[in-house]
């Protein structure tokens, strides 16, 4: 049995055409960086605002339908703590994906606000941000989908494609990807700690203790502000107000699974051994991150709430662009693909998890690796 995979064909490029075709992708990554101005900088400010005001309004909420709700008004504890609990989750999902993931990757750089800079920002979740340029910001977007470079292939936890060896611990790869949506923030959080070098010998105890330390900084603040401080400041009500922030980290850990999972493996996704970037033009980098990513439809809402990763494939050719401009550009990013004979990798968001959870679920068992249709045309 093989993945189901749609019926477009990649062609093979000569060289010229791969370097034509690096050198338009470029171009319009410049005609985009030129226009960059105070629109974006009112549009990125304006989320702050946006992650601030509603973290506080659900914070208010759940704090009002927690306290009010079991003394004064009980009629008021269900709907306040479900609209707080929500509330609060959309502003972590905010916060994650449209703030912290994108200012990380430097788009706002140019703006020289200190709050906004790339190489300083510090996000709501459990991993530090300083292990997110390392894993995400480098290895992922330099090596992308390249095995045994890119550790974002299956997180080390999961089969996701036929090229990866299979072994029996994968047969549990379905309930283990559950508990991974659910605790995605945590994973990620010990991505680059690879604690199965530890555990195999290969990592020494003071190393992995060195390691450990910022790490574990950042976790216990996270535990502390959302499973103590806010809880206790309820009183005798805490109860609710610590379940209404659990449930609000599962809400974005949950939806930053499934956005990111669906712009990196899908049916069509390919992998590549380590030789594909050997003395790499900048032509073969943009087919390869074409060839590796995967794009959402939908509209505004869904570009906003995802971090604009619903145009993953713009997002992977120019990761450093502000992500408001990738629907501007994804037509004609689209269309050059279209001209140099490239699948341009999209679909709804039922149709692209889809395939994702089909990859799961059958690559839990083991299976041959695919051909390829390969990225040059040697003979030319």
């Amino acid at each position: 049995m093989t993945a189901p995979t749609s019926k477009f064909r990649n062609r093979p490029l000569t060289p010229a055409e791969l370097d034509r075709f690096g050198e338009e992708l470029d171009a319009l990554r410049a005609r985009t960086v030129a226009t960059l101005g105070q629109r974006d900088a009112d549009y990125i400010r304006n989320v702050v605002k946006g992650v601030r005001y509603m973290g506080v309004a659900g914070r208010v909420l759940l704090f009002a339908g927690a306290i009010l709700g079991s003394t004064l008004l009980p009629a008021l504890f269900w709907p306040g703590c479900i609209a707080g609990t929500v509330l609060l989750g959309l502003a972590k999902i905010l916060e994650n994906m449209e703030l912290g993931h994108n200012v990380i990757h430097g788009q706002y750089d140019w703006m020289r606000d200190p709050h906004l800079n790339g190489k300083t920002y510090e996000w709501d979740i459990a991993g530090t941000s300083d292990a997110w340029r390392k894993t995400h910001n480098y290895k992922h977007h330099t090596y992308t989908n390249v095995r045994g470079m890119d550790d974002d292939i299956g997180y080390g936890l999961l089969r996701i494609f036929p090229e990866q060896r299979w072994r029996p611990f994968y047969l549990l790869q379905p309930v283990i990807a559950v508990i991974f949506a659910l605790l995605f923030e945590w994973g990620v959080a010990i991505q680059d700690l690879k604690l199965g070098r530890w555990i195999a010998g290969k990592t020494s105890n003071a190393q992995m203790r060195k390691a450990l330390r910022p790490v574990a900084r950042k976790m216990g603040r996270q535990v502390f502000k959302d499973y103590i401080l806010f809880p206790l400041l309820a009183g005798p009500f805490f109860l609710p107000v610590l379940l209404g922030n659990a449930v609000a980290n599962v809400m974005r850990n949950v939806w930053t699974y499934v956005i990111i999972f669906c712009g990196h493996f899908t049916a069509d996704v390919e992998t590549f051994p380590k030789e594909s970037v050997r003395n790499e033009s900048r032509g073969h980098w943009y087919l390869r991150q074409l060839r590796g990513s995967s794009n959402i439809a939908g509209g505004r809402l869904l570009n906003l709430m995802s971090g604009n990763l619903s145009h993953q494939i713009e997002h992977h050719f120019y990761p450093d662009v502000p992500a408001n401009r990738y629907a501007q550009v994804a037509p004609e990013v689209r269309e050059i693909c279209a001209r140099y004979g490239q699948h341009y990798n999209t679909g709804s968001l039922p149709k692209q998890f889809g395939q994702v959870m089909w990859r799961i679920v059958r690559h839990a068992f083991p299976s041959r690796p695919r051909a390829t249709a390969a990225l040059v045309q040697r003979e030319a």
